[in-house]
């Protein structure tokens, strides 16, 4: 049972980080392939019907994470509530940047809001993937399972560092880059003309990004968590996670030069699962590392809830998936095909 909830929490975050990451990638590319207006205004179209239901994952693995593994929600919350409340900040921002970008026809208030959807947007992926690195690093994690970590200490792998140090800020380049090109990828399966050529443009170069942001993770990893690399020694099966993840980012590169957009995006979607199931396989059975004594660590054993809650909830959980997924199928072709160019500019 523990497992089991292990890759249900592990699966919906996954959903989110694909999902929303395209359109937080949109949002670090607003103002760089948007010139116009006009452009602008398509590029909010393009996520518009799906943005606020891709953030419903976020909550939804917040939520699956509190009822399955509450020890794990409860000092995960307390340890990083700086870094969380900025998530929710910048949460906040980018969603005041799309919907009160249409209350005033005002070009100054419009350049406003695009600003702020786009730095919120970079902001919060650098954020998401410095998380991602605190979990992978570990955090000082006391016998009380508490613990507090500031925004940053001295900027190196330390027991007591920050939630910034060099390697988490690497994690983050990672992210911003991986989503940067998920999100062009998106916006040139969506759009037309110029922008759509200026998208393949952004995912092509983002590549490249990826490739080295990605191989210093790598290298990263190796040099502070030497034992991260230990089950897949003990568990060869779990190769296929990274072979998959090559897999995806060949594809990205291979589709996007033969300009078949949807399948670059789906690669990309790839890429992404593949190495976040890498990640997730070779963390376990840790949930948060501590950085002062190994023994103190919060693990999928010792922070599991109940076994009869679990198998109720278990029950509940397939009944919402199932409703989720029939939404979002609902959602995405109900709203498939291009984006182009109306004179409705009072939604989205």
């Amino acid at each position: 049972m523990e497992i089991l909830w292990y890759c249900i929490v592990a699966f919906m975050l996954a959903m989110y980080v694909i999902l929303d990451g395209f359109d937080l990638g949109v949002g670090i590319i607003h103002r760089l392939i948007g010139k116009s207006e006009t452009e602008r205004g398509l590029l909010i179209r393009a996520i518009g019907p799906v943005w606020d239901g891709n953030e419903v994952w976020l909550l939804a693995t917040g939520g699956t994470m509190y009822f399955a593994f509450p020890k794990l929600y409860a000092s995960g919350f307390s340890g990083f509530y700086l870094p969380l409340m900025i998530v929710l900040w910048l949460l906040i921002l980018r969603a005041v940047g799309i919907e009160f970008r249409h209350q005033l026809h005002n070009p100054l208030w419009k350049s406003l809001c695009d600003t702020t959807f786009s730095l919120a947007s970079i902001l919060l992926t650098v954020i998401l993937g410095a998380a991602l690195g605190n979990i992978i690093r570990g955090v000082p994690l006391n016998d009380d399972g508490y613990f507090f970590a500031p925004l940053w200490t001295t900027f190196t792998v330390v027991p007591e560092a920050g939630v910034l140090d060099w390697f988490t800020v690497i994690m983050g380049l990672v992210s911003f880059s991986t989503l940067t090109a998920h999100g062009s990828h998106y916006i040139a399966m969506k759009t037309e003309g110029d922008l759509q050529k200026r998208a393949r443009t952004v995912a092509h170069v983002s590549w490249w990004f990826i490739l080295i942001t990605s191989m210093l993770g790598v290298i990263g990893t190796t040099s502070i968590r030497p034992d991260f690399w230990k089950n897949y020694a003990e568990y060869p099966w779990g190769n296929i996670f990274p072979i998959m993840g090559a897999v995806g980012f060949t594809g990205m590169y291979f589709f996007s030069t033969k300009k078949h957009d949807t399948k670059a995006f789906l690669a990309s979607a790839l890429f992404i699962g593949s190495m976040l199931g890498a990640t997730v396989f070779g963390l376990f059975p840790y949930l948060l590392r501590s950085t002062i004594d190994l023994g103190d660590s919060l693990t999928v054993y010792n922070t599991i809830a109940r076994e009869y809650g679990l198998r109720i909830g278990l029950i509940w959980w397939i009944v919402g998936i199932v409703l989720t997924t029939t939404y979002f199928i609902y959602l995405y072709r109900s709203f498939r095909g291009k984006v182009t160019p109306t004179s409705d500019e009072t939604g989205y």
